[in-house]
């Protein structure tokens, strides 16, 4: 396994984990999109030490989907419609994916956040079992006062996403 491959493969691993942090407790702690930058910033390294730096014209369109994830993701923060934690998450997740997938990811993790957010709908309508009811996270998820828990959506979207990018192809070609 070629240390790229090994970098890449760890992004799943912080997206499942946002999405449990977010399904359980509605945040998502900052040591994951940080971790998520920070893991951008190695697999950039890896790649150079692999013999494929990557030129401005292959690194540009990441950074550009970075910065551009991260003004939404703090325009939908400041009316309210995400989190904090989602939009940070949001902005990660488009650094990774880059220009070129960022239209495709924002359609899928819209179309998946409305799946997620009827799914909580219905899921709020039945009354948990008196043995679920003791679950703190699952009373948070039942209570129709919350919000929807959008790091999921946000997350499944990018894993859905990623094999389609740039990035993954480099990985896996060098």
């Amino acid at each position: 396994m070629t240390l790229p491959i090994f970098v890449i493969t760890m992004l799943p691993a912080l997206l499942v984990a946002a999405a449990f942090f977010d399904l359980t407790s509605y945040t998502i702690p900052n040591f994951l999109p940080g971790g998520m930058f920070l893991l951008f910033c190695i697999f950039m390294l890896a790649m150079a030490l692999g013999g494929h730096p990557l030129s401005w014209s292959e690194t540009w369109p990441h950074l550009l989907a970075g910065g551009v994830g991260l003004a939404l993701g703090m325009a939908m923060f400041a009316v309210n419609w995400v989190g904090g934690g989602d939009a940070k998450l949001f902005a990660m997740a488009c650094l990774w994916l880059g220009w070129n997938a960022l239209y495709q990811y924002a359609l899928t993790a819209s179309l998946l956040g409305g799946v997620l957010t009827v799914a909580l709908l219905m899921f709020r309508r039945v009354p948990l079992p008196a043995s679920l009811a003791a679950q703190p996270w699952l009373l948070r998820l039942a209570d129709c006062e919350s919000g929807v828990p959008y790091g999921i959506a946000l997350s499944i979207a990018a894993l859905v996403v990623l094999p389609d990018t740039e990035v993954f192809r480099l990985a896996a070609t060098h």
